[in-house]
C-alpha cells in the first residue's frame, strides 16, 4: 500500500469514527450496544479494514470496547472514567471561559442558542433534547478558545460523557437542574462577570460529578462489565 493509499484510508475512518461518535454524542448508541460490522458497512460503503481502523481509533477514545469472540461494543464507563474525564473538563472549559470577552460574537451566540434550546425541550419535556443541548453548550464554551483540537478533545469527551448519561435513570430528573444551571453561567458571563461565570461552572462541575458517582455507585456500576471480561 502506497503512502496515498494509506492516508485516503486512514481519512475515510477518520470520518466513519466521527459518524459513529456523533451518534454516541446524540444518544443514539447507549452502552451495550453491539455494533455491526455488515450493518455499518453497508449503511456508509466502506470496507472492512477501514471499519475496523475506525473502530481502534474509538477504542483508544474509550467509546468501543472490543471482546474476543464476540465482537465490538460501546463502552460502559466506570467511575474511574468519571473522575478522569471531570479533571480534564475543569482545566479545558474553565480555561475555554475567560475567553469569552475577547470571543468572536458568533461564538458566544452559540452558547445563547444551546441555552434556548435545552429551555425550549425542557418546556416541551424532551428530556433526550434537553441531553443534547447540554453537550451542544459544553461545546460552545469550548468554542470561545477558537481552537480546533480543544474542540475535537472535547467532543470525544462528551461523547464519552453521554455514556455515562445512560446511567442516570429518568432523564427529566437527571438533566432538569442543568438546565438553570447552565442558564446561569450565560447570564454571569453575558454581564461581564467572567470570573464569577468561571466560579459557576466549577461549581457545575462539581455537582455533576458527584451526581453521576452517587447513581453509578448506587447502581453497582464502579466497574466496567465489557472492559473486566
Amino acid at each position: 500500500m502506497t503512502g496515498a493509499d494509506r492516508l485516503g484510508r486512514v481519512s475515510t475512518a477518520e470520518r466513519v469514527a466521527d459518524f459513529v461518535r456523533i451518534r454516541v454524542l446524540e444518544g443514539d448508541l447507549p452502552p451495550g450496544t453491539r455494533l455491526s460490522e455488515e450493518a455499518l458497512r453497508t449503511t456508509l460503503g466502506v470496507a472492512r479494514n477501514t471499519l475496523r481502523e475506525a473502530f481502534r481509533l474509538l477504542t483508544r477514545e474509550r467509546l468501543l470496547v472490543h471482546e474476543h469472540s464476540r465482537g465490538v461494543f460501546v463502552r460502559t464507563p466506570d467511575v474511574a472514567d468519571v473522575v478522569d474525564l471531570y479533571a480534564a473538563r475543569r482545566v479545558i472549559e474553565s480555561g475555554a471561559l475567560k475567553a469569552w470577552p475577547a470571543a468572536a460574537e458568533e461564538q458566544r451566540q452559540e452558547v445563547r442558542d444551546a441555552v434556548r434550546f435545552q429551555k425550549e425541550s425542557a418546556k416541551a419535556e424532551r428530556w433526550t433534547d434537553v441531553a443534547t443541548g447540554n453537550m451542544r453548550f459544553h461545546l460552545a464554551i469550548t468554542g470561545l478558545a477558537g481552537s480546533a483540537r480543544l474542540d475535537e478533545e472535547v467532543r470525544r469527551l462528551l461523547a464519552e460523557l453521554r455514556l455515562m448519561f445512560h446511567h442516570m435513570g429518568d432523564p427529566r430528573e437527571f438533566h432538569e437542574n442543568y438546565v438553570h444551571l447552565n442558564r446561569e453561567i450565560l447570564v454571569l458571563a453575558d454581564r461581564g462577570g467572567v470570573d464569577e461565570a468561571g466560579e459557576a461552572l466549577r461549581q457545575y462541575f462539581d455537582v455533576a460529578e458527584q451526581h453521576l458517582l452517587t447513581r453509578m455507585r448506587s447502581r453497582g456500576d464502579g466497574q466496567d462489565p465489557i472492559s473486566q471480561s
